[in-house]
C-alpha cells in the first residue's frame, strides 16, 4: 500500500500525486508497486525489498544521491500475542525530492506524526524529517521500556502468591521483548553514530542539535534496556524459587490437616469394627469415643505446632 503526504499551513494532507516535498508512505508493497516506486525515483530495488525483512539490522547506504537510513524500532502486539512488543526494520529514503518510509507493516512511531502527535515537522526538510522519525523511535523505546518495567512490577507483586508458572511465563516472554530491545537499540546507536563522521546528511546547527538529542536519547533507552533485562533475569531466577517454596508451603499444609483428620478416623475405624469392643455396652461410649478422637486431633495439633510443621 502507498499514500502520499505533504505539509502545509493546515498541517499534514494527503495528496494523490508524488509532488516535490512529500512523504511517500508504503506499507508492505507488491512486487509492481516496489517496480513503479524504482522506475519513478530511480532507487536500488533493495532499498525497498530489505526494510521488508524483519530481521534487518540499523544501516544507512548510498547510492547514486539517494540515500538509505534502516532503523530499528518497537512495536506493541495485540493483547492476545504471547511477546507483548517487538521490532521491526523502517526503511527511510531520501532521494532528491521525496522522502520515503518502507516497512512491513503499520508501525506506532510513523502513527504518531499521521495522528498529530508530533508537530513542528515539515516533509519537505528531508533531513529534519528523517532525524525527527529517529529520535522518535528512541522515545518510543523509552515509553515502551517504562511499560516493561510497570507490567514487570505488577507480575512481581503477583508472584509472590503465586504456585503455578503463568505469571513466571509472563515475565519470561518480557525478557523475550527486553532482548528484541536491546539488540534493536544497540545496533541504531551503532548506526546513528557513524552520521558524526560521516557525510552522508548535511545538517544545519538546528539539526545537529536534534541528532545530538537523538543520540542522547538511544544510549539512554539502551542502558535502561540493559538495567531492565538485568533485573527480570534475576527475577526470573528468584521467582521460579519462591513458586516452588509456595507449592512446599501448600503441599506441608495439606499433609498436617491429614494427618489431623486421620487420627479421629482411626479412632472412629476400630470402633466401627463389627465384633466385640470395650464400653460397648457403656451409654456414655459415644461421648467418650468422641472425646478421644478430639484428644488425639488436639494432641497431633499442639505436636505440629511445636515443631513449627504449621
Amino acid at each position: 500500500m502507498i499514500s502520499a503526504y505533504i505539509t502545509t499551513q493546515d498541517g499534514l494532507i494527503p495528496v494523490d500525486s508524488w509532488e516535490d516535498g512529500c512523504w511517500i508512505k508504503v506499507v508492505n508493497p507488491t512486487e509492481k508497486e516496489i517496480s513503479l516506486l524504482v522506475e519513478k525515483f530511480g532507487v536500488w530495488i533493495e532499498f525497498f525489498t530489505d526494510p521488508l525483512d524483519v530481521d534487518e539490522r540499523a544501516r544507512f547506504e548510498v547510492d547514486e544521491g539517494n540515500i538509505l537510513i534502516l532503523i530499528r524500532s518497537p512495536r506493541r502486539e495485540p493483547e492476545e500475542a504471547a511477546i507483548p512488543y517487538i521490532t521491526l526494520p523502517i526503511g527511510i529514503i531520501l532521494t532528491a525530492n521525496v522522502i520515503i518510509t518502507v516497512t512491513l507493516t503499520e508501525v506506532d512511531v510513523l502513527d504518531e506524526f499521521l495522528s498529530g502527535w508530533v508537530r513542528n515537522f515539515d516533509t519537505r526538510t528531508r533531513t529534519r524529517f528523517a532525524l525527527q522519525i529517529c529520535y522518535r523511535t528512541a522515545l518510543r523505546f523509552l515509553r515502551y521500556l517504562k511499560d516493561i518495567n510497570r507490567m514487570s512490577s505488577q507480575i512481581e507483586m503477583n508472584l509472590h502468591r503465586s504456585t503455578t508458572n503463568d505469571l513466571l511465563l509472563d515475565l519470561f516472554n518480557l525478557h523475550k521483548s527486553l532482548v528484541f530491545f536491546t539488540t534493536s537499540l544497540r545496533s541504531n546507536s551503532l548506526m546513528v553514530e557513524k552520521f558524526s563522521y560521516s557525510s552522508i546528511l548535511d545538517m544545519s546547527d538546528e539539526e545537529h542539535d536534534l541528532y545530538e538529542e537523538m543520540v542522547i536519547e538511544n544510549k539512554q533507552a539502551l542502558e535502561m534496556a540493559n538495567i531492565y533485562t538485568s533485573i527480570i533475569m534475576g527475577m526470573t531466577g528468584t521467582f521460579a524459587s519462591i513458586i516452588n517454596n509456595n507449592v512446599n508451603v501448600v503441599m506441608k499444609l495439606l499433609t498436617s490437616i491429614t494427618i489431623l483428620i486421620s487420627l479421629p478416623t482411626l479412632i472412629a475405624s476400630i470402633y466401627g469394627m463389627n465384633v466385640t469392643l470395650p464400653l460397648q455396652d457403656d451409654p456414655f461410649a459415644f461421648l467418650f469415643i468422641m472425646f478421644c478422637a478430639l484428644a488425639a486431633s488436639a494432641i497431633g495439633l499442639f505436636v505440629l505446632v511445636r515443631w513449627k510443621v504449621l
